[in-house]
This record gives C-alpha cells, sequence and structure tokens, in this order.
C-alpha cells in the first residue's frame, strides 16, 4: 500500500511517500538470559541503488565488556548488512562515549560527520 499524499506550499508541491525499510535484532543470551544486542535496520532511498544500513540499541552487559562479545556481535551485525546488499553502515554514538568511538573504529568505521537529533 502506498501512502504517497502531496503538500502544497506556495506553488510548490511536497510529495510524501512510503519507502522500504525493515530490522533484523541480533540477540545474545547466556543461561536464558539477554547479555547482548544489536538492531541493524537496512533502509532505501532514492540516491542509491543498494540499500544502507544503520545501525541501533547496541547493549553488552557491563559484566562481559572487554572479552568480545561486542567485537562479534558488531562482526554479525556488518554480515548481515552485506546479506541483505548494505553499499554502508551508518553506527552512532554520543559524544561522551569515547570507548565506543574506538571500538567502532577498531572495526573499521571511520569518524565520518556529526549526527543532529529532535527529540519528540
Amino acid at each position: 500500500m502506498d501512502t504517497a499524499h502531496i503538500i502544497s506550499y506556495l506553488y510548490m508541491d511536497f510529495k510524501i511517500k512510503t519507502t522500504e525499510a525493515f530490522g533484523k535484532k541480533i540477540t545474545v543470551t547466556d543461561a536464558g538470559k539477554e547479555v547482548a544486542r544489536a538492531t541493524l535496520y537496512v533502509l532505501k532511498n532514492d540516491l542509491h541503488k543498494e540499500p544502507f544500513g544503520f545501525i541501533e540499541d547496541v547493549f553488552v552487559d557491563e559484566s562481559l565488556r572487554g572479552q568480545g562479545v561486542g567485537t562479534k556481535l558488531a562482526r554479525e551485525i556488518i554480515e548481515e548488512a552485506k546479506r541483505h546488499g548494505c553499499y554502508k553502515i551508518i553506527a552512532t554514538s554520543r559524544h561522551i562515549r569515547e570507548n565506543v568511538h574506538r571500538f567502532y573504529e577498531k572495526l573499521g568505521f571511520t569518524n565520518y560527520g556529526l549526527e543532529f537529533r529532535i527529540d519528540l
């Protein structure tokens, strides 16, 4: 179902249409308890034929940090993005989370810019 509609402003029309997107959540459990997780959102836009990936909700239990669980989880997310034909993956992190920045850089991510946000 296409939810396209048009908004007029002055003499211009703004067309709003639905695009493809879906999410894949990977969880890690130990004795039935979730100890790590990450979600990959696969999105499409009109700039590229291929989709891109957006990583969200990355978490590793504090007791397991530094033991390779996060690295394995991130590599699995990257492979999942490749399986879906993504041409890039975006991962965000707050400025104060320097250890997370180093983690992403170790995985091959580049600090590419800033994220701007409005909480709704």
